[in-house]
């Protein structure tokens, strides 16, 4: 039986009555029980920049600098942060905190946090390790001060510190810590590894809740840290169990299985809101869908042509390929109006983005010219990659986006994995054309930027999402200008140029933004985040 029928028989089944009768019963043992649309891969913070992976260690860990539910900078273990000079930070750090086992949170553990970062082989991507290459010194001042001096003026460092969990330094052998990446920063004995987080080990943090247990595609238990400085969250225990189809995760809330669910399909959403016993809520996020082109590489693997040669390196069939694409139509019935045709990488308004955009046009005519005159007037072949169990409805957009090619004479054919395949197979660069989401962490254009089209630079920590292989030299001279530039009207202003250049060129063409829905049932509030992050701290018993 195929999960859409027994999502139909289940629902059948669940008459309005006895649905909220079900989800206004309470669990007796003060657990908060959570449905996931996609699992997290690990307990590692460390270990791949993927929002369920952070929006889970998010309970575990805690950050210098943390983010509201609009991704404002808050204090978090860090109290105070400012800048001394274009190259120097006073970082203020918070007294009196604990981790988990009773040990006090020091500078010490910030400066091993940054270490461990460089030295975790197993990581995917290289997000982390970009924060602490910029870095050229961290010393301790006064006990509970941190100046940090970087390499060259990086006035994003807050914001990026706001995703950079820290760990306790004793979960490893060492001498006196310093931040000495040379020399392993004083460490002696093996840095963790993923299946150390995984296991439970060395997951000693200082967040609101502790790791009961964590089985792979079963779920996953925390219990409160009553031991937390900040405020206590209102459940005792916490519960979250992966489920990646809308239906059944929705079943599972209206059965009285879950307490709250994220990413219910839209179109449900009408009928939650009609079922008495729930509610819902709706918040745009900053996440950008989009996929990303092999233009290094010739030949390239998932794509094939009768001349040979790998016809994503010209930027008239990129441009093709996106006028080939109805965004408008995607959003509007594929993600059922959840969704905002992106015509950049960000949304309109945020730091550093172009006021008025151009639209990036449905024309699959212009798209056809364009081809015959890059040589292709039969097109191609070419192999989507993407995964069918991350973002909201990310194989059926695949689907959307082959028929919409091969209407213009691209033979596309989608290959759609389990990300916890997917991903792995990115990075090793095995795609000519990729499906990817990203959620600005620092609410400006210079985050999907400097990972994904700036050409690798290991040094500066640049490019290092870069899997197509992309490098633009007038590009790259614009945006590290930017990101070097404190003036905030001058750093908008390169950046929009950056922008320009990217959106001419089109090494991944943006497709929409994702808006996040979370429904629960009565007896509870929720407070929706614009970076998509489902937190059992969010949820709130209703007054």
């Amino acid at each position: 039986m195929s999960a859409k029928t027994v999502y139909r028989s289940l629902l059948a089944a669940c008459t309005l009555a006895a649905c909220a009768s079900a989800a206004q019963a309470q669990d007796a043992s003060g657990t908060l029980r959570i449905g996931l649309s996609s699992e997290p891969t690990s307990m590692d913070p460390h270990y791949h920049q993927a929002t369920p992976n952070d929006a889970m260690t998010s309970h575990l860990f805690e950050t210098l600098v943390g983010q509201d539910a609009g991704m404002n900078l808050i204090p978090r273990l860090a109290t105070a942060w400012k800048p001394v000079d274009d190259t120097t930070w006073e970082i203020t750090l918070r007294e009196g905190v604990k981790f988990s086992n009773g040990q006090p949170f020091t500078p010490q553990d910030v400066i091993f946090t940054f270490c461990r970062v460089m030295n975790n082989e197993q990581s995917i991507g290289g997000s982390y390790p970009a924060v602490v290459q910029k870095l050229a010194d961290v010393q301790v001042r006064d006990g509970n001060t941190l100046v940090i001096k970087t390499r060259q003026p990086y006035p994003l460092l807050p914001n990026d510190l706001s995703r950079m969990s820290m760990l306790w330094n004793g979960i490893v052998e060492h001498g006196p810590i310093r931040f000495d990446l040379k020399n392993q920063c004083g460490v002696t004995g093996p840095w963790p590894t993923v299946a150390d987080f995984n296991n439970g080990r060395d997951v000693i943090g200082t967040g609101p809740y502790t790791l009961k247990s964590y089985v792979k595609g079963t779920g996953i238990e925390m219990a409160r840290n009553d031991a937390y400085w900040g405020d206590k969250p209102a459940w005792p225990n916490v519960r979250m169990v992966p489920v990646p189809a809308a239906g059944p995760r929705l079943t599972g809330l209206l059965a009285g299985d879950f307490d709250l669910i994220e990413n219910p399909a839209a179109r449900d959403v009408k009928r939650i809101s009609e079922t008495p016993g729930f509610g819902h809520v709706i918040t745009p996020s900053v996440r950008v869908v989009y996929f990303q082109f092999d233009v290094a590489r010739n030949p390239s693997p998932t794509v094939k042509a009768a001349d040979g040669k790998n016809p994503l390196q010209d930027v008239r069939v990129r441009r093709a390929i996106s006028l080939a694409i109805d965004r408008k139509t995607i959003a509007a019935r594929i993600m059922d109006g959840a969704a905002t045709p992106a015509n950049q990488f960000l949304p309109d308004g945020m730091f550093g983005t172009l006021p008025n955009p151009p639209e990036l046009k449905y024309d699959p005519a212009a798209a056809k010219k364009l081809l015959a005159e890059a040589g292709y007037p039969d097109g191609f072949e070419l192999t989507i990659s993407s995964t069918n169990d991350r973002y909201i409805n990310d194989a059926q957009i695949s689907q959307a986006v082959a028929q919409y090619l091969s209407r213009v004479g691209i033979k596309t054919t989608v290959d759609a994995m389990a990300r916890s395949i997917y991903f792995p197979k990115r990075a090793k660069r095995e795609f000519s054309f990729a499906m990817g989401g990203w959620s600005s962490e620092t609410g400006e254009a210079s985050s999907f930027l400097q990972y994904w089209v700036t050409a690798f630079d290991k040094e500066h920590g640049l490019g290092t999402s870069n899997y197509g292989g992309y490098d633009n030299p007038e590009f790259d001279r614009v945006f590290k200008r930017a990101i070097v530039t404190v003036d905030p009207a001058e750093r908008a202003r390169l950046l929009q140029e950056s922008l320009t250049l990217a959106l001419a060129d089109l090494p991944s063409i943006p497709l929409h933004f994702e808006s996040s829905i979370w429904a629960f049932r009565k007896g509870l509030t929720y407070e929706g985040r614009a970076d998509q992050y489902t937190l059992a701290m969010s949820a709130k018993p209703a007054k």
